[in-house]
C-alpha cells in the first residue's frame, strides 16, 4: 500500500510539473493570435476613437493584429460582462473610462467587483470635464456661475451626458466643494446637451472637453472652467477649477485598459509594454492633445489605486445624493 501511495503521489507531481510548464509554454509563445479590445460605446465615439489609435501601435509590438469590437449598453456593463466571461488569457482587454470604477455603486446589485473580477493593465490617457455656456449667456466666468448659483439655490440649470455619468458626477462633487445647489438636467449623450445649451434652454453644459472644443473654437461656446489639476494646452487662457478658488478639486475622464482576473502575469508584463510603446506614438499623444488631454504612461499598481481612490470617491457621491442610472 505504501508503494502504490508512493507512486500516486510521483504521478500527480509529474502531472502537475506538466501542467506548469504548459501554462508556462502558453504565456512564453503569447501571442499567438490576434487580441481583441472591447469598446463599452458606439463606434465613432472618444472611447472608440483612442482604442483604435492605441490598437493599432500595439499591433506592431505584439507581432499580431489588434481588433476592436464595440459592445455599447447598459451604461458599458455588457462589455464589462463579456471581458469579464472572456478566457483570463491576454486575448481579450477592455478599454474602459470612468464608469468602470462607478458602475458598482451605481447599479444595486453590483454588475461587477472590481477586485475579484478585473485586473488593471494600463492607463492610456486623460481628459478634463469642462464647465461651457453659450458665448451669448450671462455668465462669463466660473466665479459668476456661482454667485448666480448661491444668489438663487437651485435657478442654474445643469445640463450632463445622463445620470452617472462622469460629467454628472463632476457637476456634483463641484456643487458639494462650493456649497451650491446646482438644477441638473440629465441628457442622453453630449450632444442634445450641447445643443440645448447652445439654444439656451439650458445655463450649463458639463461635459468632457473633447465634445466642446470644436465649438469652443469656433466662437459658439466658452469654456468657463476646465477640471483638470492643470490648465489644458488646447485652452491656455481657461482657468482650472482649482484656481478658481477650489484648491485641490480634479475631476476628468480617464481610459484605460483591464483584463479578466487570473491573467498570467507575464502575459499582463507583455500587453503593458506594448501600451506603453503605443502612447510614445505621436499619433497618440495627438489625438489626445487634440481633446485636450494628455497620455497617463504608468504602472498597473498606479491605475488600480485610481480605479479603487474614484470607485471610493464616487460611491459616496452616489449614495449621498441618491443618485440612479438613467
Amino acid at each position: 500500500m505504501k508503494s502504490f501511495i508512493r507512486h500516486l503521489a510521483f504521478a500527480l507531481g509529474g502531472l502537475l510539473a506538466i501542467s506548469a510548464l504548459n501554462s508556462a509554454g502558453a504565456a512564453d509563445a503569447y501571442p499567438s493570435k490576434p487580441v481583441k479590445i472591447l469598446v463599452g460605446y458606439s463606434a465613432g465615439g472618444a472611447v472608440d476613437a483612442i482604442a483604435r489609435s492605441v490598437g493599432l501601435r500595439m499591433a506592431p509590438v505584439l507581432g499580431q493584429s489588434v481588433i476592436v469590437e464595440n459592445k455599447p449598453g447598459a451604461g458599458t456593463n455588457i462589455a464589462v460582462k463579456a471581458l469579464i466571461s472572456s478566457p483570463p488569457d491576454g486575448y481579450t482587454l477592455l478599454l474602459a473610462a470612468n464608469a468602470l470604477a462607478v458602475n458598482p455603486s451605481l447599479f444595486q446589485p453590483a454588475p461587477y467587483d472590481l477586485d475579484h473580477d478585473l485586473v488593471p493593465v494600463a492607463l492610456v490617457g486623460r481628459v478634463p470635464v469642462v464647465f461651457t455656456v453659450s458665448e451669448n449667456s450671462a455668465i462669463k466666468t466660473l466665479p459668476e456661475l456661482v454667485a448666480a448659483a448661491k444668489a438663487k439655490p437651485g435657478s442654474v440649470t445643469v445640463a450632463t451626458p445622463g445620470n452617472g455619468s462622469t460629467p454628472h458626477l463632476a457637476m456634483e462633487l463641484f456643487q458639494h466643494t462650493a456649497g451650491l445647489s446646482l438644477r441638473h438636467v440629465p441628457y442622453k449623450g453630449g450632444a442634445q446637451a450641447i445643443t440645448d445649451v447652445l439654444g439656451g434652454h439650458v445655463d450649463v453644459v458639463a461635459v468632457n472637453a473633447l465634445e466642446v472644443l470644436p465649438l469652443a473654437k469656433a466662437g459658439k461656446l466658452r469654456v468657463l472652467a476646465v477640471m483638470s489639476a492643470e490648465r489644458s494646452a488646447v485652452l491656455p487662457g481657461v482657468p482650472t477649477v482649482a484656481e478658481s478658488g477650489y484648491p485641490g478639486f480634479e475631476s476628468s475622464v480617464w481610459y484605460g485598459f483591464v483584463a479578466p482576473a487570473g491573467t498570467p502575469k507575464p502575459v499582463l508584463a507583455t500587453l503593458h509594454a506594448a501600451v506603453q510603446k503605443a502612447l510614445e506614438s505621436p499619433e497618440v499623444r495627438q489625438l489626445l492633445a487634440a481633446a485636450g488631454g494628455v497620455t497617463l504612461p504608468g504602472s498597473p499598481e498606479q491605475f488600480g489605486k485610481l480605479l479603487k481612490s474614484d470607485a471610493a470617491r464616487y460611491g459616496q457621491l452616489i449614495r449621498e445624493g441618491g443618485i440612479k442610472p438613467d
